[in-house]
């Protein structure tokens, strides 16, 4: 080989070297770069625009998305409780009620008499008027109706023996303002919605109950002597104060509404927390110290009550004002209260307690339609009602079941009590207050401009925006 070759096959050794060495050094700056994905700054990357890692979803929910959480609800109710009687022993349907005896029950899974129903009733309602589907409508009309079909028969029933159980025991003597406000008001609802069925003979034997017979100080506030003498629990805000609104605006008789309106001042004045803007759950007379439990859905029956009763009220009644005031320091205080994920707790000030779905269902519906109906700024509280719904949306499973929610509670003087109270899908409380939020969701959102601005979600008064 003469030297002209030998130079010729190094010059090509090195030039297969070099081209190997810059393959190399290429694979391994990749490799580099894949093993360090944050290879970016602040002025080649708009980081402000990174992903969140939310743990519920964030922005605007699409209606047809919330009318699907809304539905599988429906389908899920509509079967658990089917609107018929039945023989306890033999299982088979009752068509002549005239002949009903101590076998006869109303089939499902949740009772039709109850207070959580009065909600649900009154969630399937407003659901079918914001949807246009009648089967929520129906729903209410066909359970309600027949209540009213048996009534008849088993008052008589009572008549002739007074301590008789019958299903409807609690419907025609009712012992508690949870036998008697929120099933009531939701009667009055059907009947001015459209309902035909005759309902005022239940109606008046409800608010009887409740305006003569219902346990009160001597101030006149609604109280029950349990868990000690003359308590007052702020759960029976919404056990009287929707039903006694209702029979104002039914009736038009100023008293019914001068009645809901000194309760909520009442209570208000008893057990409602200026500085943190929350409710204490249990108030009692005889008791120097309040241990102050703020129980999340105590306070949402609370916030509930003050919108229901606003709904009705007439702007001139002397007690207007005052109501208005206190669901805008409530809301103020529920507020702050709101988790990054959209839940509120179970006690509302302890963030060590479990995230609750009931509470936050009633909170998202109650602020939304405080909203809808102007009593608050929009702008402020709209952006944190619909994370309120999307955090309740992820609770909806696919059987349309309600997850997360708490089983009734009674009031108590000790932490653990309310930490751990279970959760079920059979406690009724969530499935009205879901019902109701999903719709007033959809009409925040039909009504208004919300969008994200920057990541973050704005409702805008206007079309003319940055």
């Amino acid at each position: 080989m003469n030297k002209k070759q030998w130079k010729s096959l190094n010059c090509n050794k090195l030039r297969r070297i070099s081209l190997i060495a810059i393959i190399i050094g290429f694979l391994g700056f990749t490799s580099s770069c894949k093993n360090e994905p944050d290879k970016f700054n602040d002025v080649t990357t708009p980081i402000h625009l990174l992903k969140p890692d939310y743990p519920t979803p964030y922005g605007k929910p699409d209606i047809e998305e919330i009318i699907k959480v809304l539905n599988r609800i429906y389908s899920y109710l509509d079967a658990a409780t089917p609107c018929k009687v039945i023989n306890s022993k033999t299982k088979e349907e009752i068509i002549d009620f005239k002949n009903l005896n101590s076998d006869a029950v109303i089939e499902g899974d949740f009772r039709l008499t109850s207070y959580e129903w009065g909600v649900t009733y009154a969630g399937m309602l407003l659901a079918g008027e914001v949807t246009g589907d009648n089967r929520f409508t129906d729903y209410t009309y066909k359970r309600l109706k027949l209540i009213a079909d048996l009534a008849p028969y088993y008052r008589e029933q009572i008549k002739t023996d007074p301590k008789i159980a019958t299903p409807l025991s609690s419907v025609l003597d009712p012992h508690t303002l949870d036998d008697a406000g929120s099933i009531c008001a939701s009667m009055i609802k059907a009947n001015i919605a459209g309902l035909k069925t005759d309902l005022r003979p239940i109606i008046d034997n409800y608010i009887d109950f409740i305006s003569n017979k219902q346990f009160r100080l001597s101030d006149g506030t609604l109280a029950r002597n349990r868990p000690q003498p003359s308590t007052i629990w702020l759960d029976d805000l919404y056990m009287s104060v929707p039903a006694l609104a209702q029979m104002g605006k039914l009736t038009g008789e100023r008293k019914y509404f001068d009645d809901a309106v000194k309760q909520v001042l009442q209570f208000s004045n008893r057990m409602f927390n200026n500085e943190k803007g929350v409710y204490m759950h249990g108030w009692v007379q005889d008791m120097e110290d309040h241990p102050e439990y703020r129980w999340a859905r105590a306070n949402g029956w609370a916030v509930l009550t003050l919108v229901e009763l606003l709904d009705v009220l007439p702007a001139n009644h002397p007690g207007y004002n005052a109501v208005l005031m206190q669901l805008r320091a409530h809301v103020r205080g529920l507020a702050s209260y709101q988790s990054g994920s959209g839940f509120w707790h179970q006690l509302l000030d302890r963030n060590d307690t479990y995230l609750e779905t009931s509470a936050t269902a009633i909170y998202t519906y109650s602020i939304a339609h405080a909203i809808n109906r102007g009593y608050i700024d929009k702008r402020a509280y709209a952006p944190m009602a619909i994370l309120g719904w999307n955090a309740v949306a992820t609770k909806v499973n696919s059987n349309g079941q309600v997850e997360g929610t708490c089983v009734g509670t009674a009031m108590a003087f000790d932490p653990a009590f309310y930490y751990y109270r279970p959760v079920s899908v059979f406690a009724a409380h969530g499935y009205g207050p879901v019902l109701l939020a999903g719709a007033e969701i959809i009409t925040l959102i039909k009504n208004n401009i919300i969008e994200l601005n920057i990541n973050n979600l704005q409702l805008y008064i206007n079309e003319k925006r940055e």
